[in-house]
């Protein structure tokens, strides 16, 4: 879920040239399957693309990623745990961290509430209204997402600004953002920047 929507507000934003987008799960129980269909249902009634197979993060990605996007604290604690540097463990945030109306400050100021409250939950178990209130915290999330990439974008290089100031032309390395699903798995997303 997380990776579609954040891939439509990417190539909304005309990034899709500089931003990579994909997705893989803390666990492989579901290697090689498809999105839980409840997920497929609801992305499609809001008019989301979705082409989705499971995959295991591997720890050797973070070498070519510059953020990890986990959905859920144990999602954010199994991926630090998994990260080979301390570098590479600070490039995993929450995605509800990059909702401002849940971090008004944004992804690095400390929650008011337990982190817990910055959970997507883990909508596997219930009904199709769990997996609709996720995509409702998905889209807040993906909208602070989008413009914290495209401000390190920015922060580049002015090559890579003009090209977010509406030139068309790919322009620099891509930075990807890894988005990672939170249906059946409840498996974290990621963002990744290509050097």
């Amino acid at each position: 879920m997380a990776e579609a929507v954040f891939r439509a507000r990417v190539e909304e934003a005309g990034l899709d040239g500089l931003v990579e987008v994909d997705s893989a799960g803390t666990g492989g129980w579901h290697e090689g399957d498809g999105a839980d269909p409840r997920t497929v249902a609801v992305l499609r009634a809001a008019g989301y693309e979705e082409d989705h197979s499971a995959r295991q993060f591997q720890a050797g990605w973070f070498g070519s990623l510059d953020l990890v996007i986990a959905l859920d604290e144990g999602h954010l604690r199994a991926l630090r745990r998994l990260a080979p540097t301390s570098r590479d463990a600070a490039k995993v945030r929450l995605l509800r961290s990059y909702d401002p109306t849940v971090m008004p400050d944004g992804p690095d100021s400390r929650p008011a509430a337990p982190s817990h409250d910055l959970d997507v939950p883990d909508p596997y178990y219930g009904g199709m209204e769990g997996f609709e209130e996720c995509l409702e915290m998905v889209e807040a999330a993906s909208e602070g997402l989008l413009v914290a990439v495209r401000d390190a974008l920015a922060a580049r290089g002015s090559a890579i600004g003009e090209a977010l100031r509406g030139t068309t032309a790919p322009v620099g390395a891509p930075v990807s953002a890894t988005g990672v699903p939170i249906a059946a798995t409840g498996t974290p997303a990621v963002v990744k920047h290509a050097p």
